[in-house]
């Protein structure tokens, strides 16, 4: 690198945003922090942006301003508020990558501000290629904004391409570790409690994505992404349960030979990689030791006791705005379900009335997607209310 790469780091108190973080303080000489943000984790923020030197720090929950003014008051960091805030810092001329780590849906709108204005996109946030797949891309195409992948099954799939030299690509295989409920059965399912389902057995992550996992949600949403980011039709993306999560996706091509990506189950090897691409740079981080793994195992997904996956396949197969429709009901569901107001199952249920009952919008404008995205959740959330009754 030449001179430094400077980061801005979209929802930095979160696990994706604090691992960003590790990254850069391994790597002080390449990365510097130019604007970090979040919803209302106001201690942490301050504290990173304290010991990062952070130009600017936003608090996106605006009723916390006052408090992050005020432990910023005697640094060079500048406050700010609000997600309005966050869209115009992140066009910077001072930013040079933007890590989109924010959850769900609200990622999507400072993620467009940063592809207008040309920034490399360093991508965590599933939700907004989820919802808005083609716009983005599309945006991203116009504004010449490379996207990089920072989801360790889509950074594997974009490091075993470089390999690819133009060759087709004939099916790529999504590797998900089945998440807690994987030996399970449907009935011990149906009970699950959020402390069951936020038991992941390989990862740490944040509460929405941990439960997203256990569903199958999360790769189901995977599959869209890989769609958008590697413009492949569905029928080529294959998901495969690895419970060891070392192998975090394959890519097969003609001939039958497959390319794959392992590496420990450590995100910080993703993020470290979009960062410094095409660079690759010492990481303080378990190696792998095959020996010592033994082997590895595969297993096909259980359509049955995981529906969310088969939900995500139908919203991408019928296009437009449906996969939007499908991510705003499960994002009320998973919080709902996270506050105990309903049960595990009660989750694909709500997303498969939604996409029912949803206005279907073949051509969506950006516009119909934060409608369809308010629209829906407002039916989500009354359904939610009539099941506590």
């Amino acid at each position: 690198m030449e001179r430094k790469r400077r980061i801005a780091i979209l929802g930095s108190t979160g696990s994706i945003g604090t691992q960003t973080l590790d990254v850069i303080r391994q790597h002080r000489d390449k990365f510097e922090v130019e604007l970090l943000t979040c919803n209302s984790s106001v201690d942490l923020l301050a504290q990173q942006a304290k010991e990062f030197d952070a130009n600017n720090a936003v608090i996106c929950n605006e009723v916390l301003y006052p408090e992050l003014s005020n432990l910023l008051e005697n640094t060079d960091t500048k406050a700010f508020a609000g997600i309005k805030s966050v869209c115009d810092l992140v066009a910077s001329d001072n930013v040079d990558i933007v890590v989109g780590a924010m959850v769900g849906f609200s990622g999507l709108k400072p993620t467009l501000s940063a592809i207008d204005a040309g920034k490399i996109i360093a991508l965590a946030n599933k939700e907004t290629l989820v919802a808005a797949g083609g716009i983005v891309t599309s945006e991203a195409q116009k504004h010449n904004a490379p996207i990089i992948p920072i989801d360790s099954e889509h950074s594997a799939i974009f490091q075993c391409l470089l390999s690819a030299q133009g060759n087709k690509i004939a099916k790529i295989h999504l590797t998900a570790s089945g998440g807690p409920f994987r030996t399970w059965d449907k009935d011990r399912i149906e009970k699950a409690t959020k402390d069951d389902a936020l038991k992941h057995p390989n990862w740490n992550m944040g509460a929405k994505v941990t439960i997203d996992s256990s569903t199958m949600m999360n790769k189901g949403f995977e599959v869209i992404e890989a769609k958008w980011l590697f413009r492949q039709p569905v029928s080529k993306i294959n998901v495969i349960i690895q419970p060891e999560s070392i192998i975090h996706s394959m890519i097969e091509y003609e001939d039958g030979a497959v390319m794959a990506q392992l590496a420990c189950p450590d995100m910080r090897e993703p993020i470290q990689f979009a960062l410094g691409f095409p660079e690759r740079m010492p990481l303080d981080n378990k190696k792998m030791d095959f020996a010592e793994l033994g082997s590895i195992s595969f297993f096909k997904p259980d359509m049955d006791k995981f529906p969310c996956l088969g939900l995500a396949y139908e919203a991408i197969g019928r296009g437009g705005n449906i996969p939007c429709v499908m991510n705003a009901a499960n994002e009320s569901a998973v919080a709902a379900f996270l506050r105990d107001r309903i049960g595990f199952y009660d989750i694909p249920h709500i997303i498969s009335e939604c996409m029912e009952k949803a206005e279907a919008i073949k051509e969506p404008t950006l516009d119909d997607i934060f409608m369809t995205n308010a629209v829906v959740r407002r039916m989500a959330d009354a359904m939610i209310e009539k099941m506590e009754r």
